[in-house]
């Protein structure tokens, strides 16, 4: 068994899973909405709230790592880690009281991670496609072609990022999309009417899920669901005049959750309208998946 903990801006999430001939076969899954990047200022870092659930969601991710007798554990911190001054000081704070080593990754190897992940969860697999991996704090872009990763980036667009901030999201979103069309324009990639956009992470996921009228999450429904261009927009219209609580009991809506699914589904909206796409396709594998991928593969080797 191989375990996988990703400790995002948003969310605390732990995997336990076996990898064999068949492909990749979850065991446990947990996850904690401790809003790490709550509050947050690269220059005063992590608030000692927010360090606090996240550290209390990690002692119950322990315990159950423990009691499963792991034998091989990776774990990842993403954007929140990487910008906050005192990010290496929680890091130290964690393994001294659970033992447990935490890697700050950069947004290229989070990049690459979730990419394995995705790959894991898509049958069929598309010839062409562009992975989106929204996050709190940033999104990740990952162009596949056949096996070939071809293109690679992370931006600092989240939905934590973006439900805190003064502002206007749609502007921020356009100015991050212009650059990932220029990022991929220098890189002379030009994308094809075949590409299909593939989704990964809590907001696409979320929006599968409402798009489903889901009462209890099932991934394996979630994996490889298509919404399309029109769904996404009329959740849009119709949520962004709810307040938190109206959202937060719709069918598929995660608790924790309402107020960063409008700038979430902002994110996606922009993307289908800007590279003229009539439907994500959505992935509950990511991250988390990719990194027990990656360690399975290491294992052979």
């Amino acid at each position: 068994m191989l375990g996988a903990i990703d400790i995002g801006t948003n969310t605390v999430r732990m995997l336990l899973a076996e990898v064999g001939p068949e492909g990749l076969a979850p065991v446990r899954y947990e996850r904690s909405i401790t809003r790490l990047g709550g509050g947050f200022c690269p220059v005063k870092g992590l608030a000692p709230d927010a360090r606090d659930r996240t550290l209390c969601a990690l002692r119950a991710m322990k315990a159950c790592l423990d009691a499963h007798n792991v034998p091989r554990l990776r774990a990842v911190g993403t954007q929140a880690l990487r910008l906050a001054a005192n990010g290496a000081d929680f890091v130290h704070a964690i393994r001294q009281e659970l033992g447990i080593a935490i890697e700050i990754i950069s947004g290229d190897e989070e990049a690459r991670l979730s990419a394995l992940g995705v790959r894991e969860a898509l049958h069929p697999r598309p010839p062409s496609s562009l992975i989106f991996d929204i996050g709190g704090g940033s999104t990740e872009f990952i162009l596949l072609e056949g096996e070939e990763r071809r293109f690679v980036r992370s931006y600092p667009l989240g939905v934590v990022r973006l439900a805190e901030s003064s502002e206007n999201p749609d502007e921020v979103i356009d100015g991050i999309l212009d650059r990932l069309e220029g990022d991929l324009r220098e890189a002379g990639i030009e994308l094809v009417d075949t590409t299909a956009l593939v989704g990964t992470a809590g907001t696409v996921t979320t929006i599968a899920a409402l798009d489903l009228e889901m009462t209890d999450y099932d991934w394996r429904r979630v994996n490889n669901h298509r919404v399309s261009r029109g769904r996404v927009e009329d959740f849009l219209h119709r949520l962004r005049p709810m307040s938190v609580a109206e959202r937060e009991a719709l069918p598929g809506m995660e608790k924790g959750r309402g107020d960063l699914i409008v700038p979430g589904l902002s994110i996606v909206s922009g993307l289908l309208h800007r590279f003229d796409n009539q439907e994500i396709i959505v992935s509950d594998f990511g991250l988390l998946e990719g990194i027990v991928v990656d360690l399975a593969h290491a294992s052979v080797n």
